[in-house]
């Protein structure tokens, strides 16, 4: 009996030892796995505002709904996605913004030689140029580059000195609009822009000699519809001198040269006298005959159509006093409809043309620049579709 006892507590006395080793060695601890990236039909299917890494195929730069496009890119703010580098159904795209951070990196005007590669893009899955698209993007990497990071690639990007500066805005300032489609993204802008200073008719004047200065000749200015370079000096009432032209006619909406819409310089632009007289306040569509002073301009009874290098500027310009003016301070709710004739209603049109004229010509340095020395020294505020060609489709279709 006395040596059973004994076996017991020696079997007892191991087990206890047992216990204390297994409780003094470390414990391992699952490592989680990366969440695996999810293919660009599954990332057109789940536009919920989630967070998701998509691994696609570069397939070209949308410029609009349904529009990609695979050379001559305007701008690094955009790419397509598919799961295919062949693909070229826009339905099977996603869209995704390229966020400043990125745009030396990945942007495509920078970097046409993208166009086939495999990324991995991390953002919010929400709809972009009003269609499936990645938002707010917070990371890219090459596929064959390794994990993707969060850390901006650093690349050096050669400089100029024959363009004027295009510094950009950073998406700080369109913060709280962006992710936004639709009525809610021109409301959100209107909010960002209509806090703008403002400056008087006779200021617009010297303005303007800054804003359209001729990048080639420091003395002159750019007439906006002529595209002639003419002296600083010339302006005034002369049969070829330049005046302040209302991109926006100012009749359309009654608001004449009031400090607000009708001193706003983002549609105030130097064209000649006699230029801006046949203009008077037509509408813009496409057609009529050729206008003598201004080639590459046309005519009728109740239209205007500019250049073709101005198309687009003439569009967004419109696009913004629509989006700046709604009614809400004292000034003119001002809209874009898709009619000519419009005579002193508070609309411009037409609606479909424009909207094909922004796509046509997208912003280029001139524009940019403008729009930079009009927020950096004069307004205060910014021109969304010169910085956002996209939004454009989203809000006017």
């Amino acid at each position: 009996m006395r040596s059973s006892r004994w076996s017991l507590l020696a079997l007892l006395a191991c087990l206890a030892t047992v216990v204390v080793a297994l409780q003094a060695r470390p414990t391992a601890v699952a490592t989680p796995l990366a969440t695996a990236p999810i293919t660009v039909a599954q990332a057109v299917a789940t536009q919920n505002g989630s967070s998701a890494t998509v691994r696609g195929y570069v397939v070209g730069q949308p410029t609009a709904t349904t529009t990609v496009i695979r050379s001559g890119y305007p701008n690094d703010y955009a790419l397509a996605l598919a799961d295919s580098a062949a693909e070229t159904n826009t339905s099977r795209m996603v869209y995704v913004q390229i966020t400043t951070s990125f745009r030396t990196g990945y942007g495509l005007k920078t970097n046409p030689s993208l166009l086939g590669v495999q990324l991995d893009v991390t953002g919010a899955l929400s709809a972009y140029f009003a269609h499936p698209g990645l938002t707010s993007t917070t990371a890219f990497a090459r596929v064959d580059s390794g994990p993707t990071t969060t850390t901006p690639p650093s690349t050096t990007t050669p400089s100029t000195t024959t363009a004027p500066p295009t510094t950009g805005p950073t998406d700080d300032y369109y913060r709280s609009a962006l992710g936004k489609t639709g009525p809610a993204l021109k409301t959100a802008l209107n909010q960002i822009i209509r806090t703008n200073a403002k400056v008087g008719y006779d200021q617009v004047w010297d303005a303007l000699k800054v804003t359209d200065q001729d990048p080639a000749n420091s003395n002159n200015v750019i007439e906006i519809y002529s595209g002639r370079s003419i002296s600083k000096a010339s302006s005034g009432g002369g049969a070829h001198d330049w005046n302040r032209e209302h991109v926006w006619a100012k009749s359309h909406g009654d608001f004449g040269t009031a400090t607000g819409p009708g001193t706003d310089l983002h549609h105030l632009r130097p064209e000649d006298v006699t230029v801006n007289s046949e203009r008077g306040n037509k509408d813009f569509d496409n057609g009529g005959s050729t206008v003598a002073d201004a080639p590459g301009n046309k005519t009728d009874a109740d239209s205007w159509e500019p250049r073709d290098a101005v198309k687009g500027d003439i569009a967004r310009m419109i696009f913004y006093m629509a989006v700046r003016y709604q009614g809400g301070d004292g000034f003119p709710d001002l809209e874009v409809d898709d009619t000519v004739n419009n005579g002193t209603q508070p609309y411009m049109g037409k609606l479909s043309t424009l909207r094909q004229w922004n796509a046509q010509d997208p912003p280029d340095d001139f524009e940019r620049h403008r729009n930079q020395v009009i927020y950096d020294t004069y307004q205060h505020n910014r021109n969304p579709f010169i910085d956002h060609p996209e939004w454009v489709a989203s809000i006017f279709g």
